[in-house]
């Protein structure tokens, strides 16, 4: 990658991220769910897109 960090693979940890908002206003990490419950991360080429 071009910023240097490594492209997880299958079976790795995401690395953090902080989604802007949720509906109550709060800011939403990944790292807030660790521990506590499972996580679905998927990623969709072209979702929500006209092409």
């Amino acid at each position: 990658m071009a910023d240097g960090s490594r492209v997880p693979g299958v079976g790795d940890l995401a690395p953090d991220f902080t989604l802007p908002a949720t509906p109550d206003g709060e800011p939403l990490t990944l790292s807030s769910f660790r521990g506590s419950r499972h996580v679905l991360l998927a990623f969709y080429v072209f979702d929500f897109s006209p092409g």
